[in-house]
């Protein structure tokens, strides 16, 4: 009896603990979704050194994890800036897909499915996060990239 007792705290408890991890990931995914307003965008320019650009853009997260994001540059460069990666053409950035959450590493991973840039199509992006206030900001999680967006809520 006292086996039975044992056998059924443990299904109940990992039951219990499985249904807390899921809630966290769920909270945090749930803090993503719905659409934010590009308030800053700081890159490397040519020089080296990190400047602000001049866009305005929107992140969309949907809660059955799919996203789309649409950045404009006012004023564009003539030639692309400097970094290992091309994310738009013509100053116009756009791609959608899917998105999964990592709470533990901060960090959501863009799996594109379409995109303006068609090199992107394909890939999978991840990417760190970090949320203040009604701020997200999102950075890249490569090594050899140095670019900060700044998102805010609608």
């Amino acid at each position: 009896m006292k086996n039975i007792v044992a056998i059924c705290l443990i299904v109940i408890t990992s039951g219990l603990s499985a249904r807390q991890n899921r809630s966290g990931t769920e909270d945090i995914r749930n803090k993503f979704v719905g659409a934010w307003r590009l308030t800053s965008l700081e890159r490397p320019g040519s020089d080296g050194k990190v400047h602000p650009v001049d866009c305005s853009g929107i992140f969309v997260f949907t809660r059955d994890g799919h996203a789309s994001v649409q950045v404009m540059e006012r004023n564009p460069q003539t030639q692309p800036s400097a970094g290992p990666q091309q994310y738009s053409a013509g100053g116009y950035e756009a791609s959608w897909g899917t998105y999964q959450v990592d709470e533990r590493a901060h960090t959501f991973t863009f799996h594109i499915e379409g995109a303006l840039v068609r090199s992107l199509i394909g890939k999978d992006l991840p990417r760190a996060y970090e949320f203040s206030a009604n701020q997200l900001i999102v950075t890249s999680t490569r090594s050899d990239e140095h670019w900060k967006v700044t998102w805010q809520r609608y």
